[in-house]
């Protein structure tokens, strides 16, 4: 045996001793090692998460941590009057909220929900309000230009046809566009805002930024209702902050074929050239609830009973008015 084999057996022979020393004065670990699991007895039925209950578990997390309290300093030190708003003293702060807080319903005093209920939806309304002004001022414009035979520029050309897809409407017919492509009276919108929502309570508004109850079918983005009939299919359609909640229940008034007859009404005060009223046009929304006239009811005693009308002439503040009352930049939100 040469040098090399024996240099080799010695080596084995250490490691196999090292191996028993360490077998005899460390005693095997006989615990089994998982990963961590929540294992369930033989005769328990696991629980299946939905894709609904884990957007809603989303949405839920993306709910702010503000209170009603916190929501009142704020607008109180930007010095949001709302008086002074509805007396048109004052423009509207570009304040947009989120979301309303958790704990509206905990607000006793009716005066006091409604003010901050209504201080918090107007200037999302105003905001979608100004942005369909802005599309149907182009639009008037493009028309004048159709009917006098002027060139349409390419690009009017494809705003043109954007515009009709968004409105469901045809392109060439760009009176029926006209119709589609208009503003809702902030009285009427604040209405239903607050009788769809109960004043900012409803599980709808607190979960998805429901705020007018619109019904979806579609995919599973939506709330089911807790007393939906077993025939129905519906549910509440949810939204990622109130600014969407707006915007899409403007779309549904201005494009839906239920709300023909108001988008007749309404056409039928531009044709006289007066302001849009509220109050007149809601009685054009009996098909938006199965409540019918009783729902066209409950809205004329909100617009009345909290003189609402006034406030279909609210603006928004420019940026001008915000620097110069040290306000949060123009599109804050909270």
């Amino acid at each position: 045996m040469n040098l090399f084999d024996r240099v080799a057996l010695s080596l084995i022979g250490a490691a196999t001793l090292t191996l028993i020393m360490t077998v005899v004065l460390v005693p095997l670990d006989r615990v089994t090692r998982a990963p961590d699991a929540e294992f369930l007895p033989p005769d328990a039925v696991p629980k299946v998460v939905s894709a609904e209950e884990l957007r809603q578990e989303r949405l839920r997390d993306k709910q702010p941590r503000y209170t009603t309290g916190a929501l009142l300093q704020a607008f109180s030190k930007i010095g949001y009057d709302f008086h002074a708003v509805r007396t048109g003293e004052r423009t509207v702060p570009r304040l947009f909220v989120t979301s309303l807080p958790r704990d509206m319903r905990q607000i006793r005093v009716a005066k006091q929900k409604k003010e901050l209920f209504f201080k918090s939806v107007l200037p999302l309304v105003l905001h979608v309000n100004e942005q369909i002004r802005a599309d149907r001022a182009r639009l008037i414009a493009v028309r004048k230009m159709k009917v006098n035979d002027q060139k349409i520029s390419a690009a009017d050309q494809l705003w043109l046809a954007a515009l009709a897809d968004r409105y469901k409407a045809d392109r060439d017919d760009l009176s029926e566009l006209s119709r589609r492509a208009d503003i809702i009276p902030p009285s009427l919108a604040l209405a239903q805002a607050a009788e769809e929502s109960g004043w900012g309570t409803s599980r709808f508004v607190i979960e998805g930024n429901a705020l007018f109850g619109q019904w979806t079918v579609q995919g599973d983005k939506g709330i089911v209702p807790a007393r939906r009939d077993a025939d129905r299919f519906h549910k509440i359609k949810a939204f990622e902050t109130l600014l969407d909640a707006v915007r899409a229940y403007a779309r549904n008034l201005n494009t839906h074929r239920a709300y023909r007859k108001f988008r007749s009404a309404r056409a039928g005060f531009r044709q006289e050239g007066t302001s849009l009223d509220g109050l007149a046009l809601s009685s054009s929304l009996a098909k938006y609830s199965e409540r019918g006239d009783e729902y066209v009811k409950s809205l004329r005693r909100l617009i009345q009973g909290n003189r609402l009308e006034n406030l279909d002439r609210a603006k928004l503040s420019n940026k001008a008015d915000l620097q110069g009352r040290q306000m949060p930049s123009a599109n804050s939100a909270i």
